[in-house]
């Protein structure tokens, strides 16, 4: 296992988490607020540690692997924060959707690599755009609940189902991708029953 710069970063969202959450649960007025920049500092080392591994030539499987986890290890966290602070059905059913999506792509990622067609579902452009309006939604709620509570609140709840329509694109255009190697594991699995 080979620890540089980005993975330092990676392990550093990973961290976090547990300060988001003691963060959020304290009698504090603007508790709220220091989440919403506990993840905003997230969203910026995530940008940080794969600019730093192109640009430096720094990539490593392991960072690779890890990345992805802390990501969705922090979005899923705070989504689950946001529903039990604020139970609104916009947000839950958006939240179920964008964790839902997330384990059915890891999976599907793991078993691509398993059969050696990891690179039809890498990450899109798509998937960035789900991923920024993820993080600025969130961001929203968070602060929302502190500070100019109706306005933040509804930008954030309508960008939040934007990110789960984007979620849902992107899902299924990976799973589009991966039809074809899903019919020939099918038939292959047809055969070898066969035989």
């Amino acid at each position: 296992m080979e620890l540089n710069l980005p993975t330092y970063l990676t392990l550093l969202r990973i961290v976090l988490i547990p300060v988001l959450v003691v963060l959020f649960y304290l009698p504090w007025p603007n508790a709220h607020v220091a989440c919403a920049l506990v993840f905003t500092i997230a969203g910026l080392t995530d940008w940080l540690d794969g600019y730093l591994a192109r640009r430096m030539n720094l990539t490593t499987r392991f960072g690779a692997f890890l990345d992805p986890v802390a990501d969705k290890l922090m979005v899923a966290v705070t989504l689950v924060l946001i529903v039990q602070a604020d139970p609104s059905p916009f947000v839950a059913i958006a939240a179920a959707i964008i964790i839902g999506r997330e384990i059915t792509i890891a999976s599907l990622r793991e078993w691509m690599a398993e059969i050696g067609q990891r690179k039809k579902v890498a990450v899109s452009e798509l998937g960035k755009w789900k991923t920024t309006a993820q993080m600025v939604s969130i961001t929203l709620l968070l602060l929302g609940m502190d500070v100019w509570r109706e306005t933040l609140q509804n930008l954030g709840q309508f960008l939040i189902l934007l990110a789960a329509g984007l979620t849902l694109w992107s899902m299924v255009i990976y799973l589009r991708a991966a039809m074809p190697a899903f019919s020939q594991n099918f038939k292959n699995e047809l055969v070898d029953k066969a035989k």
